[in-house]
């Protein structure tokens, strides 16, 4: 698949809102206790990897913040 493909494809993911559906704009970053977690194989855009990568060291455990908080705020 071309890049282009591969957004349009995204675009039309119903599993892949546009993120300002997400309404991030007043996210906080909290991260959560360290507590063990299961080890998983997860496929994600290089560019969300990179920069996450970007942020510096613990950028896993920011990584699971962000997803912890959107789990959060849809399971309320």
């Amino acid at each position: 698949m071309t890049e282009e493909e591969i957004e349009q494809n995204a675009l039309h993911d119903p599993d892949n809102p546009p993120i300002e559906d997400w309404e991030w704009a007043n996210a906080k970053l909290v991260l959560p206790e360290r507590t063990r977690k299961p080890s998983i194989h997860l496929r994600i855009d290089a560019a969300v990897l990179a920069w996450f990568r970007s942020q510096g060291p613990g950028y896993l455990t920011r990584m699971n913040a962000v997803l912890r908080n959107y789990y959060e705020a849809h399971t309320r």
